[in-house]
């Protein structure tokens, strides 16, 4: 029974690092979008999506496979719990990388703003977070996860700075609001994807210790 429980978790976390895969690449193509002002380039965010999707559902369909096979106890249920979350803050960053593509539709039609906004830079600190989040999970790495959660403030600080660059850029330019618009709603999708990295490593660390921190080092919904 135990080695059929190991073989199982460990199934269970290939898919998710698998679909931690998908993740990232998404995260990657739209960047690549954004830098080149490529439409098309969201054909492949909108292609991995809808593997992302199936993987969400194939993984939820194992959790309840192996919660009703196997009764797990403690340490392993835990595990369990935390896989089902993680599913689903990666299904979430699958429709945030969408939710660029369609913010980007009207913004590329239109001339670019010419104000440093670092949304590339932006977009790879979520990436590391990301990344990070799923190693942590994959290795067990408390550590690796608290880097995790003490990263959310970078990512916090760039959202800010769009913010800041692009409200006075509003009132001077009218005619530009929509853009500008466009590209704060841009940030916010990135920030939402460092906000599900933040909730993973937080995962990673209720499932390797038992400890609940969401509501101690911020908590994301």
């Amino acid at each position: 029974m135990e080695r059929r429980s190991g073989n199982d978790l460990k199934n269970l976390k290939n898919r998710i690092a698998a679909m931690g895969g998908f993740v990232e690449q998404a995260i990657e193509r739209s960047t690549q979008a954004l830098q080149e002002r490529n439409v098309d380039r969201f054909k492949d965010v909108w292609a991995l999506e809808k593997q992302i999707n199936q993987a969400h559902i194939e993984v939820d369909d194992a959790c309840v496979d192996i919660l009703a096979r196997l009764s797990p106890l403690a340490a392993d249920l835990r595990l369990i719990v935390a896989v089902i979350k993680i599913n689903s803050d990666l299904e979430r960053m699958g429709d945030q990388a969408v939710n660029i593509s369609h913010n980007c539709e009207h913004l590329f039609n239109e001339e670019p703003i010419e104000l440093d906004l670092n949304l590339p830079a932006m977009a790879h600190a979520v990436h590391l977070m990301v990344r990070n989040a799923l190693d942590a999970f994959m290795r067990g790495d408390i550590d690796l996860a608290q880097k995790v959660l003490e990263s959310d403030d970078e990512v916090d600080a760039f959202k800010n700075r769009v913010f800041d660059l692009l409200v006075p850029y509003m009132k001077e330019h009218p005619s530009r609001i929509q853009s500008a618009l466009d590209l704060i709603l841009i940030a916010r999708n990135f920030e939402r994807m460092g906000d599900h990295a933040t909730n993973i490593a937080e995962d990673v660390i209720f499932a390797c210790t038992g400890e609940d921190v969401r509501h101690g080092v911020g908590h994301h919904n």
